[in-house]
């Protein structure tokens, strides 16, 4: 008989479990029997749950944009004005929770995905639609007609940033990006004129 009440607490392994596995190896290239090894159960259990490996990694990349999500409305919520939010969503996107080298090759993984799977395109694109309606909100207010462009600018400074992490040997530099992304944010706020 199931034990009660163990089925969020077993997935919520598995989805932190899959984070680690797809950082250790840097790519989708595990198997749900390492998945579950880590978690500490048995694949049948972890198919059980999920299903399949592409399903275990969806879940564990809506884990990823949840955390993000909370970061975010937590540094908008923080924010008065909209260079402060914008500054907000930057910070957020290379925060300590974000920005860990799991997590990066999580993203990078998931963008692959996104290639080939539907349902990771479509998740994909809700996270690409959510960033860029933020930055261009408060955008506007700055620079008018261009918010549009410089959000996508900025959208794709983040995802390169993360792609060239993902790239290198050593421990990710959040502070550093941060500087990077600001960096490129200040230039286009000076141009508005």
């Amino acid at each position: 008989m199931p034990k009660v009440g163990m089925e969020p607490i077993r997935k919520a392994a598995l989805v932190k479990a899959t984070i680690v596995e797809i950082g250790r190896t840097g790519s989708l290239d595990v198997t749900v029997s390492q998945i579950a090894k880590r978690a500490g159960m048995s694949s049948a259990l972890a198919h059980h749950y999920f299903g399949s490996k592409e399903q275990i990694f969806l879940a564990a990349m809506r884990h990823i944009l949840t955390l993000y999500g909370a970061e975010v409305r937590g540094a908008l919520a923080m924010a008065g004005t909209p260079q402060e939010r914008l500054r907000g969503i930057v910070r957020a996107s290379f925060s300590a929770v974000n920005f860990r080298r799991e997590v990066i090759s999580a993203w990078l993984n998931f963008y692959v995905l996104a290639q080939t799977l539907p349902e990771a395109k479509r998740l994909l694109r809700i996270y690409q639609r959510r960033l860029h309606t933020n930055l261009c909100h408060d955008l506007r207010k700055i620079v008018g007609a261009r918010a549009d462009d410089v959000a996508r600018g900025l959208g794709a400074v983040i995802d390169g940033v993360y792609i060239r992490e993902a790239l290198k040997q050593s421990s990710p530099d959040g502070d550093g990006a941060v500087s990077m992304a600001l960096t490129y944010l200040s230039l286009e706020l000076e141009a508005r004129a």
